[in-house]
């Protein structure tokens, strides 16, 4: 049997919107199982408090900060990353933000156009600018983070699920086009998770729809999507790309 490694100690990941939330728990899992970790977010304070939380556990972390909206910032930011920690094994694509509007109102264009270039736009600028750096890794890994929006969609919630949407489409397309050189592009689709974009929705509604919808009746929590990104950038885990993975407690898969 060849022998796979199902480590990532050593390795380097970029997670963006690291600071808090899922993008902050896939920062401490890959730190706590050795990786090196870059860690960005749009603001510095909120980089660098997780930073020194991974140092003072005795992991390796340095904070950056990143506007992903930015294309000159992403690629001036790769670049340092790849200097800092002497090159790129690992692309987390997790920075996002959230807005709700009906498509005829005023300012959805606004909100259509912020989404776009956040959510969708801005992965692939980060997927460029890393890709010189990932040729030369050993165990090359892109995981895009998208939602189960871009799979069952919400009303006032377009654009939204039309960039994460975006993001699946982009990931099956980038694993097709770069698997022959080893890099794998896989996509997580996180369901109902306890962030600070469901921190608004109070308690008692939150059970009343993971009751309702999801098979396992709860909200999931920010590492166990993190483990998941983990997971998909294991250097045993090089025959799995062009993949969309729901981590949604059995949302996706209950009619009723």
């Amino acid at each position: 049997m060849t022998e796979h490694n199902r480590s990532v100690r050593g390795l380097t990941v970029l997670v963006t919107g690291a600071a808090s939330g899922m993008g902050r728990a896939t920062a401490e899992v890959f730190a706590a199982e050795g990786a090196n970790v870059a860690v960005t977010d749009y603001t510095l304070e909120g980089a660098e408090a997780v930073a020194e939380g991974i140092r003072a556990s005795g992991g390796n972390a340095k904070a950056w900060r990143l506007n992903v909206a930015d294309k000159a910032e992403i690629d001036a930011v790769v670049a340092a990353i790849a200097q800092h920690f002497g090159g790129l094994d690992c692309v987390v694509n997790n920075a996002g933000i959230s807005g709700f509007s009906p498509i005829d109102a005023p300012g959805y264009d606004e909100i259509w156009d912020r989404l776009v270039t956040v959510l969708l736009t801005a992965q692939q600028r980060v997927i460029r600018a890393a890709l010189p750096h990932l040729r030369k890794s050993k165990s090359p890994r892109i995981v895009n983070i998208a939602s189960t929006e871009a799979l069952g969609a919400t009303a006032m919630d377009s654009a939204y699920a039309a960039a994460k949407a975006g993001v699946t489409g982009l990931t099956r397309a980038l694993a097709v086009e770069l698997g022959r050189e080893g890099i794998t592009v896989n996509c997580i689709c996180p369901g109902p998770i306890l962030t600070g974009m469901t921190q608004a929705i109070p308690d008692e509604q939150k059970q009343i729809y993971a009751k309702r919808r999801t098979a396992l009746g709860r909200y999931g929590r920010p590492e166990e999507v993190a483990h998941i990104t983990l997971s998909l950038c294991l250097p045993a885990a090089s025959y799995i790309t062009g993949v969309t993975i729901p981590v949604d407690g059995g949302l996706m898969a209950r009619n009723a």
